[in-house]
């Protein structure tokens, strides 16, 4: 089990990070989420040993992770961190730079765990093509795949699919997260894309200026995002003060609520009356903005509606702040 216990860090005299506590079990997925500057990369560095922290402590199965005034080198065997900048030997082929650290006293052994990360991160096809002529999203599956072939106990992951175009994204983020959790591996992901999260994750951190002001499993947060800042990580959505409750037809103890875009149906019938400003296609759906009250409010409809039309809108469901 990974035990974070009240760790503080600093850069100089700026603090970064403030009282932060959290753990996760073996085989779980953890996912760090925030604005950039948050301290979400910090956080995974600590965890790692590579700065020393002000105040705390990291255990990793009840051993302390010490930084570099304790440690030499940086790390440890049972650990393995695929940072943004990732450290490969450009000169070299995808299938050296895999097998980089494992021994080759067993060449066959050796040979089928490179192929079989190679499938992990869609990379077989690239097997003798030297780093230098991958493209920045083919070397970021490189480095997963490096981190991965000693089989970790823990996995430390920065913006790890970043770089990754999204033809492959969605397909490589099944492959990576099935295999950490069909090999019981501890996963620790700092993210800024919701996709990462959502269907992966066993438990989120939500991190605004180095300290935790959220924490809890996907569909709780989705749900009941409770700040703004967590919702606003998800999906669009709506803020409406307590003045409003009674045209709303809502009943709330709070003084504002969130309603996320889906959470607002068309209903001409309401006495909640608006105009329309713009339509933006999404795809699935369209996206209607108009004007309530002076405000802009937001919300799906399956087709564009008129521009400067009068329609009536419902908020279905509502998140209280």
């Amino acid at each position: 089990m990974l035990e974070v216990n009240k760790i503080t860090f600093s850069y100089g005299n700026t603090k970064v990070l403030e009282n932060i506590s959290f753990t996760a079990g073996i085989g779980d997925h953890l996912s760090i989420i925030g604005e950039s500057g948050s301290g979400k990369s910090t956080l995974l560095k600590l965890l790692y040993g590579k700065y020393d922290l002000d105040q705390g402590e990291v255990l990793w199965n009840k051993t302390k992770i010490l930084g570099p005034k304790f440690n030499l080198v940086v790390g440890y065997d049972f650990m393995k961190y695929v940072a943004q900048e990732f450290d490969l030997m450009p000169y070299t082929s995808v299938a050296e730079n895999i097998g980089q650290f494992l021994s080759s006293f067993y060449p066959k052994e050796k040979d089928e765990r490179i192929n079989d990360l190679l499938k992990v991160v869609e990379l077989t096809n690239f097997r003798s093509t030297k780093v230098k002529l991958l493209s920045g999203g083919q070397k970021q599956r490189v480095a997963i795949a490096r981190a991965l072939a000693k089989a970790p106990e823990i996995l430390l992951m920065d913006e790890p699919f970043s770089h990754i175009d999204n033809f492959k994204k969605n397909s490589l983020r099944r492959n990576v997260f099935s295999y950490l959790k069909e090999k019981n591996i501890t996963c620790i992901l700092a993210t800024h894309d919701k996709d990462d999260v959502l269907a992966f994750s066993d438990e989120i951190l939500v991190l605004d200026k180095g300290i935790i002001i959220n924490q809890g499993s996907p569909q709780k947060l989705y749900n009941t995002p409770g700040k703004i800042k967590t919702a606003a990580f998800f999906s669009e959505f709506n803020c409406f003060k307590s003045t409003h409750f009674n045209t709303l037809n809502i009943k709330s103890n709070s003084s504002e609520i969130i309603c996320y875009t889906h959470q607002i149906i068309l209903d001409n019938d309401s006495k909640s009356k608006a105009f329309v400003i713009d339509n933006f296609f999404k795809g699935s759906h369209y996206i209607v903005k108009v004007n309530f009250n002076g405000e802009a409010i937001r919300f799906n409809h399956f087709e564009p509606l008129k521009k400067e039309s009068e329609i009536g809108f419902t908020v279905t469901q509502f998140s209280e702040l």
